[in-house]
Formats: structure tokens, C-alpha cells, sequence
């Protein structure tokens, strides 16, 4: 079974070892593949579990998420135990398990199948993700659905936020949450057109501070060395929901020969993106 794990720990870092000892245990046939986010960056961990998830996985597998949400949320003493587990299964019967928080669902809530609570024993640890989620997971990975509760209600699932950074590859690409389809309006500013009707127009881009004139391309159009270029980027998925198939493509920001997050000050995930027409 392909197991993927979706955490903030940092690439190397010694949670990822001991949350996949825990889980090796439990499922001892399992293939791990591991994906590091943000520290705190449910948003960038929703896109994740998006991506692998919806595309071109096999049925049987599960992917595990663990973003600390202590951030973003509301602290508290007993914030540990009050973050609840979630399991959502999503059409193609990839499984989802993780701590529901902030952005984890958001870009799955409208597709998946079925969005459950899962029922674990409290615990006062402050690293469940390795001594009480791993036994969760493999119950749920053997189709135990004894552990599903209630059906998650979609009103405590966040929107994907508009037209902001949703990952940053380690290229330097900055993955959007503004989609294939956008247009110009009177105002000079972009919504629902499509890009790829003029590749070669120029725009401004602004992130934060920093605002930078930008190539629109559709991924065929020439982009040469030194250029900041808008496209539609690697990452969307494609998936049925009432017998209709539908396609999302999310735009990126690339820079040819370096990296688009350190030309634009490497903006955080999350942060807003501004698009203007080039003046």
C-alpha cells in the first residue's frame, strides 16, 4: 500500500523517522513517501493532499497528513487534545486521515466522497502523530470503519482562498490558488478569462511588496532567460462528481534561470497575489 505523509516536521527532521517507525509497525507492508510543508501551512498541506490525491493514485492508497494548526488557530493549554481527526475518502477511494485544521481539506471538501470524523481514545501527548494517530491509520487502512463518526459538516471546512501562494516548489515556482480560466476587467485588474489566449501580454504581478512586470505564457510560448512568466503551471487534477468530469489547472509564477519566490522576496504561503494590468 502507497502511504503517502504530509507533515511540517522539515525534511530530515527526527518526527518524520519516529511518526514512520510508529507506522511501519502498525503497517509493515506499506511504501512511505514522504512530502515536507511550512511549518504551520495547512494551506500548502491541502494543495499537497490535492495533488497526490486526486490524480493518478491507486485506490488503495492513504494519505496522512499532519500539519500543526497552533498557529493559525486560536491557542490554548489543551490545544493538543482538542484538534479533531478527520478521514475523508475522495472518488477514486484514496483514503485521507489527518487533523483537521485550517486549509487541510479545503481543496478536497467539494469532491470527496464521504468527509467523516474519526473516534480516538483522548490523549494528553504532545506528538500524537506518533503515539495515537498511527493505529488509527492502519485500522482505517485495513477498512476498519468502526472509528468513523459523523459526517464532517462542509460549513467547518475553509474556502480555498482566492488568487494567493499555495506552494513553493524547490525551484522556486510559486503554485497559485488562481486557476487556468481568468479575465481582464475594465479595471485593469484579472479574473475569469483564459491566459492562454494571449500568450506574449504583459502584466503586473504584485506579492507583499513587490510588484514585477510578467509574461503571460500558455506553457508552449517562448520564455526567455531573465523573464518572470504567468502560466498555467504542473499542478491540478481531474475528477468525476455526478457523472460530469471535471479539469482544474491552478496558475504559476516561474522565473526562467532562478527562482520566482526569491525575485518576488520570498513571500510566505498564503500571501495575497496581486494581478494588474502592466503599466
Amino acid at each position: 500500500m502507497l502511504l503517502h505523509i504530509i507533515a511540517d516536521y522539515g525534511a530530515g527532521d527526527l518526527a518524520f523517522a519516529e511518526v514512520i517507525q510508529r507506522l511501519k509497525q502498525a503497517l509493515p507492508d506499506c511504501e512511505i513517501v514522504l512530502t515536507t510543508v511550512p511549518p504551520f501551512s495547512t494551506l500548502a498541506a491541502g494543495f499537497c493532499i490535492a495533488q497526490l490525491g486526486l490524480n493518478a493514485a491507486d485506490g488503495g492508497a492513504l494519505i496522512y497528513h499532519n500539519v500543526a494548526p497552533r498557529a493559525e488557530d486560536t491557542p490554548s493549554s489543551d490545544a493538543a487534545t482538542e484538534e479533531r481527526l478527520a478521514y475523508a475518502r475522495l472518488p477514486n477511494d484514496v483514503r485521507v486521515v489527518g487533523v483537521h485544521a485550517g486549509h487541510c481539506l479545503s481543496f478536497i471538501r467539494d469532491v470527496a466522497a464521504e468527509l467523516r470524523w474519526v473516534s480516538i481514545a483522548p490523549s494528553r501527548s504532545q506528538f500524537r502523530s506518533r503515539d495515537v494517530f498511527p493505529n488509527a491509520v492502519a485500522a482505517l487502512a485495513a477498512n476498519n470503519t468502526s472509528l468513523l463518526a459523523g459526517n464532517i459538516p462542509i460549513s467547518e471546512i475553509s474556502d480555498v482562498p482566492a488568487s494567493s501562494v499555495a506552494y513553493i516548489d524547490g525551484y522556486g515556482n510559486i503554485k497559485t490558488t488562481i486557476p487556468l480560466q481568468v479575465s481582464v476587467t475594465a479595471g485593469g485588474s484579472i479574473s475569469q478569462a483564459h491566459f492562454d489566449d494571449i500568450p506574449g501580454h504583459i502584466i503586473s504581478v504584485r506579492i507583499g511588496q513587490v510588484k514585477k512586470r510578467v509574461i503571460v505564457s500558455d506553457g508552449s510560448f517562448d520564455v526567455q532567460s531573465g523573464q518572470i512568466a504567468f502560466s498555467p503551471g504542473s499542478s491540478g487534477w481531474t475528477y468525476r462528481q455526478a457523472e460530469v468530469r471535471h479539469e482544474i489547472r491552478w496558475m504559476e509564477l516561474f522565473f526562467r534561470s532562478g527562482s520566482a519566490w526569491e525575485e518576488f522576496g520570498r513571500p510566505a504561503v498564503g500571501a495575497e497575489i496581486e494581478i494588474l494590468e502592466s503599466s
